[in-house]
């Protein structure tokens, strides 16, 4: 989805929801409780429908992570498997020199295995930690609660934010960066 789709997306979702807190109100004013309670419950339930929706796709990606992590290590199990059989011809030569370059070659294939799959777990935590701002949440939550005058004590636990989570991510990639580059020296 562009960037433009996503804006149009948002705005369409705000303008339902000022609509929909228009009629409630609209219908508190008329006196009108039992279709103020009707525009509220429908308005409840679409907005668990969309939370339900979002939690669906969270679950569909990591399944489909799971299922990328699963076709990478068939692959490299076929790989190693090669790696066997040629050992066991070499073995049964004991040329030192094919039983040196088949073990590196062998070696290099379980660090790209082990480099593979610590990117796909980094993946997969980065995706569901770092989506939403939690400043903005907390704000639009507070906006929120003080429109409806409602007191809003939220007590956040303190280290949860996204700078530390960026941050962790970020020595994580580092650490990627440069068991990569060694791999590549091993080469």
């Amino acid at each position: 989805m562009s960037n433009m789709e996503k804006h149009l997306f948002n705005l369409k979702f705000a303008a339902k929801e000022l609509s929909r807190s228009a009629k409630i109100k609209k219908a508190i004013q008329k006196g009108n409780m039992e279709v103020a309670r009707i525009h509220a419950e429908n308005a409840i339930r679409q907005k668990n429908q969309a939370v339900n929706f979002l939690r669906m796709s969270a679950r569909v990606d990591a399944v489909a992570a799971r299922v990328q992590t699963a076709v990478t290590m068939g692959k490299v199990t076929k790989s190693m498997a090669g790696v066997v059989k040629s050992m066991d011809a070499t073995l049964k030569t004991m040329n030192l020199e094919k039983i040196s370059a088949l073990m590196d070659k062998f070696e290099h294939q379980f660090e790209t295995l082990d480099v593979q799959t610590q990117q796909m777990e980094d993946t997969m935590s980065s995706t569901t930690t770092l989506t939403t701002p939690q400043n903005q949440v907390d704000m639009l939550l507070q906006e929120m609660a003080d429109e409806a005058g409602l007191d809003l004590n939220m007590e956040l636990p303190q280290g949860q934010t996204g700078s530390v989570a960026t941050s962790v991510a970020s020595a994580e990639q580092d650490e990627l960066s440069q068991r990569l580059a060694r791999l590549r020296d091993q080469v």
